[in-house]
């Protein structure tokens, strides 16, 4: 069994700030080792349920957030960023079982969780057929479109709600939920163990999970804070721009939304 995991911070339990998420500021260091706790946690899961292939992608501003020393083998790290349209997921493909997500958090716009953003703190939001969506919903329709389920996710309790409404299926972990500028999350070490059992009850019952369909079309709408960012990301092949903030991009094939995002975003 062949398992990818994709782990973001902002959704990990107990962050509450950006500078507890950037590399270099006081405080990113306890942030960073929980992170990774909670990618061993869903090793360990994933180990415990048969998966001999673990691919771990650190999805977080650099690329470079997790200790590998301290992943279990068979556990293999894509550190840093391609630049391939996948982003996130760089690497998945068919050949993969399931996606497992770590430490996603809920979509630009939203009061859920103090860190809230889709891709880029530039953006008030994205839309997708006229939805606000999370980068949750762009790793879920990417591993839709190569024919990859998505069988666990853990992060904020907003972005949990989000996860369950894409999928009632889908098994969440809920690590805190934001208040205003605040965060009230569970005990760290309680998170681990959830998903830990969740990773592992997951792929237990992995059978009963199925790709979830693509629309036939694609309406990408990204609404930038500062106009001049709008009108320059206008000029991408097929964008058009809309009122002063935003970009619209229109296609019948997923690769494309992901390939637009890459550059325009």
């Amino acid at each position: 069994m062949k398992i990818y995991i994709s782990a973001d911070i902002e959704g990990i339990a107990g962050i509450g700030h950006w500078d507890e998420a950037t590399l270099g500021k006081e405080q990113y260091d306890i942030f960073q080792e929980q992170m990774t706790r909670e990618v061993i946690a869903a090793c360990e899961g994933a180990i415990a349920s048969g998966a001999t292939e673990i691919i771990v992608k650190d999805a977080h501003d650099t690329g470079r957030n997790l200790d590998p020393y301290q992943l279990p083998y068979p556990a293999q790290l894509i550190r840093g960023w391609s630049g391939h349209p996948y982003s996130m997921v760089q690497e998945l493909n068919s050949s993969f079982t399931a996606l497992v997500l770590i430490g996603y958090h809920s979509r630009a716009g939203s009061g859920n969780n103090p860190l809230a953003h889709t891709l880029s703190e530039d953006l008030n939001w994205i839309l997708l057929n006229g939805q606000p969506i999370a980068e949750f919903h762009l790793v879920a329709m990417t591993a839709a479109y190569e024919g990859v389920p998505v069988v666990f996710v853990s992060g904020d309790s907003g972005l949990c709600q989000a996860v369950k409404a894409y999928d009632a299926d889908i098994e969440t972990v809920t690590t805190k939920k934001g208040i205003g500028e605040s965060v009230w999350g569970i005990h760290p070490v309680e998170v681990i163990k959830q998903i830990q059992a969740g990773v592992k009850r997951a792929l237990q019952h992995r059978e009963l999970f199925q790709v979830k369909p693509l629309p036939k079309h694609f309406q990408l709408e990204v609404e930038y804070k500062h106009p001049p960012d709008a009108y320059e990301n206008s000029f991408y092949p097929g964008a058009k721009l809309q009122g002063e903030q935003s970009v619209i991009f229109e296609t019948n094939n997923w690769f494309e939304v992901m390939r637009a995002l890459s550059f325009i975003v």
